[in-house]
């Protein structure tokens, strides 16, 4: 084990660690299929993604008009039961993720996954990437359950990234995803955030607020070391 500024890291999973546009856009549009509506071009799901499975389906129909909340709920329970089956067809990590993460894990850095996708489609995508043994923990929007507002405890709030960082065992964390919703969480909890150009950004990279930009996976470990070196006194 080799000395590393951060003892637990925490990642996002669409867009920061598996690129898998391709099966949330098949699952969209089944479900805009089922309900009379145009299906959106695969290339097209990216600019959806961010908040959760529930937010891109709505930002799906909002283009072309919107539902009413009954149709909604019925057009999404379409989505996700479509989707527990097909959640890993076409997903596959980004180029340098599982080199990254052998790297990380060599030099004993704490791994884990912090997503707005509930946490049985994130472990169905980390197992049948042959991932999911990596991680320490893997908290889904849904695994802290909901506020007394009926809310999910998810990004952008601090508590899913506070409770990855209690479950690796506390100490200096840094956090890595792809949107406004990683970095306000990041920020909620007070860890610096690495932004994942490569990913599903839902603005320029370099204007989200992170505390560094890499613009594939390979680049991560230096960028984390160059975010210490910049903190650390002269």
């Amino acid at each position: 084990m080799t000395d590393f500024p951060f003892r637990c890291i925490g990642f996002d999973l669409d867009g920061t660690l598996v690129e898998s546009h391709r099966d949330l856009g098949e699952a969209v549009n089944h479900a805009l299929r089922e309900g009379g509506f145009n299906p959106v071009p695969v290339e097209d799901v990216t600019d959806l993604i961010g908040g959760g499975a529930k937010v891109m389906l709505r930002r799906a129909l909002d283009k072309q008009g919107g539902v009413p909340e009954d149709e909604f709920r019925n057009l999404y329970k379409t989505m996700l039961h479509y989707y527990d089956g097909h959640v890993a067809v076409h997903t596959r990590p980004y180029p340098g993720v599982i080199a990254v993460l052998d790297e990380l894990a060599e030099r004993g850095v704490v791994l884990s996954v912090v997503t707005n996708k509930f946490e049985g489609f994130a472990r169905g995508v980390l197992g049948a990437l042959d991932l999911t043994d990596r991680f320490a923990s893997i908290i889904g929007g849904d695994t802290l359950g909901k506020d007394a507002e009926g809310n999910y405890r998810a990004k952008p709030l601090a508590d899913p990234i506070d409770a990855a960082r209690q479950a690796s065992g506390g100490g200096n964390f840094a956090f890595v995803g792809d949107s406004s919703y990683d970095v306000l969480a990041a920020r909620a909890a007070c860890v610096p955030i690495v932004a994942a150009a490569y990913g599903y950004c839902d603005g320029p990279a370099d204007e989200l607020g992170a505390d560094a930009v890499i613009a594939k996976f390979a680049e991560l470990i230096p960028a984390l070391e160059g975010l210490a070196k910049a903190d650390s006194p002269h």
